[in-house]
């Protein structure tokens, strides 16, 4: 080989992520009072807390909530850093999202429980979708979607991207997810796409939203990231580390396992600075007993 010449992957090595067993485990995010939010989550959104853990050595807390076990759901695992009350969510971050079989009566609870509607429910301009948005206590906004049944009712994670041909190349190739869904809005100035493992009403999707003429956003320090699980850490991330060539990102962490727990991952950035975590499955799972 050429000096200074880069090795270029086998076709099985860059098939790998279709094939892997990929699923969405956790987005992880931060938050100033970490009973205030499993309260309001609990009460309003139907959530169960399903652990909790403290680690004073490092400064920090932990819980993990959702609408079934970890080991077949999408949860949110919530940080609280010791004497950090509020955090900037940034102009990148969108919405998470919660499918529901009547948004009107979610709405109505969370209102009589003191929760902030910043979006009435209603119709979507110009579709029949029912939906409502939530601001909770952190200012984290979620959209309430009416949905008959779905396995998965944590449903969507929102962000910002510059450029929306590059993300969705990037999450087909790298992550291995396939375009659900892409709708163009010129009236609203946006187009989105929807990415994912499955059908959009099946499982949980990234919806990644551009905005005409803006290629930057501020990421703030409030959301930080998704997981997503792998069968093999370290061929996966070989796979990221060849389409950030082509594509742009940054690896954060290099395959291998943690510290102290011995859990495998790998970390990376995509074009836009998002991050995404790849967790091996089994030791996910081991983790959970």
């Amino acid at each position: 080989m050429a000096e200074g010449s880069a090795a270029v992957p086998s076709t099985e090595l860059l098939e790998w992520p279709k094939k892997d067993k990929r699923r969405f485990l956790h987005a992880v995010y931060r938050v100033g009072d970490l009973d205030r939010t499993i309260k309001f989550y609990t009460e309003c959104f139907g959530m169960k807390l399903l652990r909790k853990r403290d680690i004073p050595e490092e400064k920090y807390s932990n819980a993990f909530l959702g609408f079934g076990p970890e080991e077949s759901h999408f949860v949110v695992e919530l940080t609280y850093n010791y004497g950090v009350s509020s955090y900037d969510i940034g102009t990148g971050f969108g919405h998470f999202a919660i499918a529901t079989p009547d948004v009107y009566k979610m709405v109505e609870d969370i209102r009589a429980k003191g929760g902030n509607i910043t979006r009435e429910p209603g119709p979507v301009k110009g579709g029949s979708s029912v939906i409502a948005f939530v601001k909770d206590p952190d200012g984290y906004i979620f959209e309430l979607i009416q949905r008959a049944s779905t396995p998965e009712p944590l449903c969507q994670v929102m962000l910002r991207v510059g450029d929306l041909d590059r993300s969705v190349k990037f999450y087909e190739k790298a992550l291995g997810m396939k375009l659900v869904k892409k709708v163009d809005r010129p009236e609203y100035k946006y187009s989105i796409a929807m990415m994912g493992y499955a059908e959009e009403h099946e499982t949980t999707v990234l919806e990644l939203t551009y905005n005409y003429g803006v290629t930057e956003y501020t990421k703030g320090n409030a959301y930080a990231q998704v997981a997503i699980s792998t069968d093999d850490v370290y061929k996966s991330g070989e796979v990221v580390e060849h389409v950030i060539q082509e594509l742009g990102g940054k690896v954060t962490r290099k395959p291998g396992p943690i510290p102290g727990i011995n859990t495998k991952i790998t970390s990376f950035l995509d074009p836009d600075g998002w991050k995404t975590v790849l967790v091996d499955n089994e030791d996910f799972l081991k983790e959970l007993k």
